[in-house]
């Protein structure tokens, strides 16, 4: 089964096709044991989960129907380990980075036991990047030295912190629409991490046992240290 990584912005119907290859991991598993319809549990940790949740589970349904395991909460509550028991997919909405990844720490080792034995993992903007080994959080500037557009109001240090652990890179979203592709850059080159696959909006990375394969209509950027100093480069859908 593979991991699924979604860039963000993809909320809408016309997203579908986005959805379709992890949603056809969840169905195989779901017949595989027996159901009708796959269980997948749909996790929101949004400051708004209240509206975000019925979204996400609305455009997973365009892909197929489904038992939706829904859980809702603003960001930085725990989720428990029920919300991901005995399901047959694993889709993590988007937010703050920093609160999803909080909320979901104390299920990390259920997770990464889930998707080694063949749970299909989706994480969507921040799902997406809390997904890695070392999660980025969301701040701007590395030694105090801005490399990324900013919010004047938090001008917040780049800080990387305990991840999943599904994929061994760092991985960032909205890159292109954001312009976050500079912060790769000096993260890499400063040695804060070693690696990086930056996600487009409304494009999925999908990484499995056939290697990675770009869904979607943006790019991945993977960024790489070198002798010489860092390597960009693109993975186009």
């Amino acid at each position: 089964m593979s991991v699924h990584l979604v860039g963000g912005g993809a909320l809408s119907p016309a997203d579908a096709p986005l959805y379709a290859p992890f949603f056809a991991e969840a169905a195989a598993r779901g017949r595989a044991a027996g159901r009708a319809l796959p269980r997948i549990a749909v996790i929101s940790l949004h400051p708004e989960s209240a509206s975000r949740a019925p979204e996400l589970v609305e455009v997973l349904s365009t892909a197929g129907s489904f038992d939706a395991v829904v859980t809702a909460a603003v960001g930085g509550d725990v989720v428990e380990p029920t919300a991901v028991a005995d399901v047959d997919g694993i889709a993590v909405g988007g937010g703050v980075v920093e609160e999803v990844r909080a909320g979901l720490e104390p299920v990390f080792g259920e997770l990464r036991r889930q998707v080694a034995s063949g749970v299909p993992y989706l994480g969507i903007s921040a799902g997406a990047m809390i997904a890695a080994e070392g999660s980025l959080g969301g701040g701007s500037r590395i030694d105090d030295v801005t490399v990324a557009p900013e919010d004047p109001e938090d001008p917040a240090e780049l800080v990387v912190e305990g991840g999943i652990g599904l994929v061994d890179v760092a991985v960032d979203a909205h890159v292109a629409q954001r312009g976050t592709l500079s912060r790769l850059v000096a993260a890499v080159e400063s040695g804060l991490i070693e690696s990086a696959l930056g996600i487009d909006e409304r494009t999925a990375l999908i990484v499995g046992e056939g290697g990675l394969r770009v869904v979607g209509s943006g790019s991945v950027w993977r960024v790489l240290s070198t002798d010489g100093g860092v390597l960009v480069s693109t993975l186009g859908a």
